[in-house]
């Protein structure tokens, strides 16, 4: 991974040139002459690249290059820090004198590696005039003819007991191998339309190889019920509890994918009925192990998922390295080798299948020798090993294959833990702190290209993405575990990442090196803050805690005190009674996910110049944002759950190019002035009273029609509805042109003010929720909500929804939640020939109308509608 440092090095040269010159002038000769060193090494590793592996000569260098670009990258980060501070304080600047001559000394070792490189690089420079790369520009993948090949065997026999009729509550367990197709076979079976039809009520449960009693119970309470405070403080006993009884009724279908144990599902069988009560009910177990599944399925027999057959090989293989099962006659020789060598095991094919993929050419006989290159390091792995360790090779075959780019994009995602479902958002703003993704031509965003990178990553099938947005983009994905040890095991030999966790034994497991770039910690945080270990060289601290903690401010200081050089700080779970001081000196930091019981963002955040997401959890429904963020020239990304009161701008505040989301601001801050300061905002949330607000009274709902960035609008109501007072939406014109996505919450409003939203020619998605709109009838007028795609409802008293498919006619996924008193959906969506997906949470009386429309969809031979019910039906 040394050319992606080497990259990201000269990247952040190039930064600190651009932006912090008055911090770096007496150091400006060292970092050119630091930027020329390193170009010289970006291109010996570039000549190289397909030769360290069998030149331990080369290999040592590759080693001695990444260690020393580590150490100028921190010499650089302390050296602004330090400049910073120094230049804060008006000290002597013989300090920062005294870091240019450190700076110097690095200097002088990086030259003396870049002669013997060049030398190196004129010695093999034959050789690499021969070589060519195996990998060409990505290319998108096209929508594949089906989401698993193979076992349909399996697939039958599973689903037919799935289906059977039995006197006592099923368990069937899938065993097999990492890397058969479990998850994949199991996901396929989860949506199949048989079971869909017969289970309206289904739960995809992962279950990682830690995991906490109570957190996996309430990921299945969460699908039965509405999480309070009450049910979320309860001890994992009642929660089964709980659960068993919910489920002692109704036809269910729960899929507990990947359990590690026996004593794990000893673990998880109290949240299920007894063996005896309702037969109806059904689960999926999937394992690795044996012992799983004669503990869950006895007395019968439990399945195990074979290997492939050379057939169903060579269909996947095709599938994956060519979109197609139509394959040139010139690649079929060597396309059919490939997938033999896999030796069955799917995972092995689609992996090796994604790099194939990336070296199509218009020219077949190229294609046919990037493959034969393909083929030879495949067929080197096949001798005198395991199908463990083969699997490991052809992993780490598709990584060495990843462009540079990609890599630390890839490699980063071992910080999250096993199973874990992650955020797209989240992971491409995480992604843009660390300063992996660059600007690229023919790009709008940093968003935009990194939405790019996660798509070529899910399309080399490092990556599966697991839900989708209504547009279509990816919302959230995941990495197989196994892939995921791979990243965690590749990044620590590299010190590119360590998760500090307690291993199966329950002894503690420090990080590997003291120079770990960045850590990831799940579980018992507070042993590793007690430990006092090294964190001087941390880029990205994160914690991924099941449950949330205060930190007392002794505690807090010591979290602060530990990091000098983050660029990412995500510790949600831990709430924080106070930020010292010394957390304003943390220039580098760029992407801050924090909580803290203040009600207050103090001003010393504006310290921060490098900040570009910043997300705030306070317990107060007000945060009082002291700091100017008009003034965080790189802020793209402001939000808080809170309703946050922005700051009186000033003749000194500047206008932002670079702000996309402010969630949420207060109605007072919803000024005339927000338009012009941020004139490219690409998503808003208000929260308050929002009555005078539409009323004209206080801010100016009127000034965001001039929003044209404007695509998504959250409005939250607080408080309860204004008496005496008459609550209705401005009119349709007085929103933003281009807004595709509106959500409405506690609004209160009536539903015949609603057809001013049916108004609204580019929405696409409305969310309505906790009595949005109040009333027991809605009337739905001609001519409205033709663009509509998504609507989800929730928590209302509407009893009567008088409408047709007319009103709807692109309508796409309809979610209805608490809607007790709603009599029906309207059977004529059945006509709507988008319609693919209906959900109803705690909406009894609608049950039988929308089983009604999924009916006369099938019979009417359209596309399928998936529908899901939730809590189970109780009247067969």
């Amino acid at each position: 991974m040394a050319d992606a440092a080497v990259e990201f090095l000269l990247s952040n040269l190039k930064e600190v040139v651009e932006h912090h010159a008055h911090l770096i002038r007496h150091a400006k000769g060292n970092i050119a002459n630091l930027e020329r060193d390193l170009e010289v090494f970006k291109a010996f590793l570039k000549d190289t690249a397909k030769m360290r592996k069998n030149d331990e000569q080369i290999k040592l260098m590759w080693k001695e290059i990444h260690d020393v670009v580590y150490e100028v990258e921190d010499v650089i980060d302390f050296y602004v820090l330090k400049a910073n501070e120094e230049s804060q304080q008006n000290t002597l600047m013989r300090l920062v004198k005294g870091r240019t001559k450190f700076l110097h000394s690095v200097g002088r070792k990086v030259e003396a590696i870049s002669k013997r490189v060049q030398d190196m690089r004129e010695a093999i420079t034959s050789v690499h005039k021969d070589e060519k790369g195996i990998h060409e520009k990505p290319q998108a993948r096209p929508p594949r003819l089906s989401d698993v090949v193979g076992f349909e065997d399996v697939t039958e026999e599973l689903i037919r007991r799935l289906l059977q009729e039995t006197d006592y509550f099923d368990v069937i367990s899938l065993i097999g191998m990492f890397g058969l197709g479990k998850t994949t076979l199991a996901w396929k079976i989860f949506n199949d339309p048989r079971i869909t039809l017969e289970f309206p009520t289904r739960i995809w449960l992962p279950v990682s190889e830690q995991f906490t009693d109570k957190e996996i119970f309430l990921r299945i309470l969460k699908h039965l019920t509405t999480l309070d405070d009450e049910i979320c403080s309860r001890d994992p006993s009642d929660l089964a509890s709980e659960i068993a009884y919910r489920l002692q009724s109704g036809r269910f279908l729960i899929v507990m994918d990947d359990v590690w144990s026996e004593d794990d599902w000893n673990r998880l069988r109290p949240a299920l009925p007894p063996k005896h009560t309702n037969p109806r009910g059904k689960v999926l177990v999937t394992s690795r192990h044996e012992d799983v599944g004669k503990a869950a399925s006895k007395p019968r027999s439990f399945s195990t998922l074979r290997f492939f057959e050379p057939e169903e090989s060579w269909e996947l293989f095709r599938l994956e390295a060519l979109g197609t099962l139509e394959c040139p006659p010139q690649l079929v020789k060597v396309g059919q080798t490939i997938a033999n060598n896999c030796d069955g095991l799917p995972l092995a094919i689609v992996v090796i299948g994604g790099i194939l993929f990336k070296s199509l050419h218009a020219n077949v006989e190229t294609t046919k020798e990037e493959w034969k290159k393909v083929s030879e390091h495949v067929s080197s792995y096949i001798d005198g090993e395991d199908k463990t360790n083969r699997m490991q090779k052809f992993i780490s075959l598709s990584y060495e294959n990843l462009p540079h780019h990609l890599r630390h994009c890839f490699l980063y995602l071992g910080l999250f833990p096993e199973d874990y479902e992650i955020s797209a958002s989240k992971l491409i703003r995480m992604w843009i702190g660390e300063g992996f993704i660059k600007l690229k031509k023919d790009y709008n965003s940093l968003e935009e290209v990194g939405q790019k990178y996660l798509k070529d990553l899910i399309s080399r099938n490092l990556v599966k993405s697991v839900k989708f947005k209504p547009d279509g983009s990816v919302k959230t994905c995941q990495i197989h575990d196994v892939l995921g040890d791979f990243c965690r095991k590749e990044a620590a030999t590299e010190n590119f990442l360590q998760e500090i966790k307690y291993n199966n034994e329950g002894v503690y497991v420090p990080p590997s090196s003291n120079k770990c770039r960045r850590l990831s910690i799940h579980s018992n945080w507070q042993y590793y803050m007690s430990s006092n270990l090294p964190a001087s060289h941390i880029r990205s601290f994160v914690c991924f805690s099941d449950t949330n903690h205060v930190l007392p401010p002794q505690e807090s200081t010591n979290l602060i005190k530990a990091f000098k050089l983050l660029r990412v700080f995500d510790v949600q779970p831990l709430q924080l009674e106070l930020v010292i001081r010394e957390f304003y000196n943390l220039v580098h930091l760029r992407y801050i996910a924090m909580s803290f019981t203040m009600e207050t963002l103090p001003s010393y955040f504006n310290k921060l110049w490098n900040i570009q997401t910043l997300i705030i959890n306070t317990p107060s429904p007000t945060l009082q944002v002291e700091a100017d963020i008009w003034k965080m020239k790189h802020l793209r990304h402001f939000k808080t759950k809170a309703s946050a009161k922005l700051p009186n701008p000033t003749n000194s505040s500047n206008t932002t190019d670079e702000l996309q989301t402010l969630s949420f601001i207060s109605v007072e801050s919803c000024t005339k002035e927000l338009p012009v300061r941020a004139r490219y905002l690409k998503k808003l949330g208000i929260r308050g009273k929002l009555g005078p607000l539409f009323r004209g009274e206080v801010g100016s709902f009127n000034s965001l029609r001039n929003m044209e960035h404007l695509r998504k609008l959250k409005l939250l109501g607080d408080g309860e509805l204004e008496v005496g007072k008459p609550n209705y939406l401005p009119g349709s014109d007085h929103f933003p042109s281009g807004l595709t996505s509106l959500t409405l919450c506690s609004t209160f409003l009536s539903w015949i003010h609603i057809s001013t939203l049916g108004s609204l020619d580019t929405l696409k998605v409305l969310k309505l929720k906790e009595r949005a709109f109040i009333g027991h009838t809605w009337e739905v007028k001609d001519g409205g909500f033709r663009s509509l795609q998504f609507l989800h409802i929730e928590q209302t008293d509407l009893a009567f929804w008088e409408a047709s498919s007319r009103h709807y006619p692109k309508l796409r996924s309809l979610v209805l939640k608490n809607c007790e008193k709603l009599c029906e959906v309207p059977v004529d969506f059945a006509d709507i020939p988008t319609l693919q997906m209906l959900e109803l949470h705690t909406c009894f009386l609608a049950v039988k109308s929308a089983i009604e429309i999924k009916k006369l969809k099938t019979e009417a031979g359209g596309s399928e509608v998936t529908l899901s019910i939730f809590p189970p039906p109780r009247n067969e």
